[in-house]
């Protein structure tokens, strides 16, 4: 891995920290982003705000969270993303204190299917509970949270997105979000009703059939 990589990974990472406040997903120091590059994954520092940071704000540390560039001590929830790369095939870890999420997570118990899109995401999700950021607890139960989805709620806190890059952990906590927003805006009117599994596998059919999701060119 060469220098220029890093440098251009800790790069997509400050803009993806620009991007996430630009979407009101972040407040302050709040939230942390990484990516897996081979053995090795960049991390935004402890106390930097994603609004402004620079590739100088993401560490690089080793699976065992040795600290191999950089001057700054990567964030209090380096396990959640390390978690995530030794368990996974993920190359890239978002973990935003969406409002959203946070409000849903005071009022229920998971997110239930509310739109066909939270397929992408492995269905419903349920809330982690809370501990305290920084914590063992806290990393295990998103740990768990995690297996077979691409995103978790975390109760009084926000919400952790994976992807296969960066760009599709973003767009799988922005995803989140918006789902979250479906259920918090149908909330005060009666109980959310989720889609049925049968609903949920017609979808799964047809998506199969149609393609659904890729972009094929017409035929000419």
């Amino acid at each position: 891995m060469s220098d220029t990589d890093l440098e251009e990974v800790r790069e997509a990472i400050a803009r993806t920290g620009h991007q996430l406040a630009a979407h009101n997903l972040v407040l302050g120091t709040a939230g942390n982003i990484s990516a897996r590059i081979g053995d090795l994954v960049a991390v935004t520092a402890t106390g930097v705000t994603l609004a402004d940071a620079t590739a100088r704000d993401v560490t690089v540390v080793d699976l065992s969270g040795n600290q191999h560039s950089g001057r700054l001590r990567p964030t209090s929830e380096l396990e959640i993303h390390l978690g995530v790369y030794r368990s996974s095939d993920a190359r890239a870890v978002v973990h935003a204190h969406s409002p959203g999420a946070v409000s849903l997570s005071l009022i229920a118990e998971e997110l239930p299917v509310v739109h066909y899109q939270q397929l992408l995401l492995g269905g419903a999700l349920p809330i982690v509970p809370f501990a305290p950021f920084g914590t063992e607890e806290l990393a295990s139960a998103t740990l768990t949270a995690l297996q077979h989805k691409k995103a978790a709620i975390l109760a009084h806190h926000g919400s952790v997105a994976v992807g296969a890059s960066l760009d599709a952990a973003l767009d799988n906590v922005l995803l989140l979000e918006w789902l979250c927003r479906i259920y918090l805006d149908a909330a005060p009117i009666a109980r959310p009703a989720p889609l049925t599994d049968t609903q949920l596998q017609a979808v799964i059919e047809v998506a199969i059939r149609t393609g659904y999701g890729s972009t094929p060119a017409i035929d000419s």
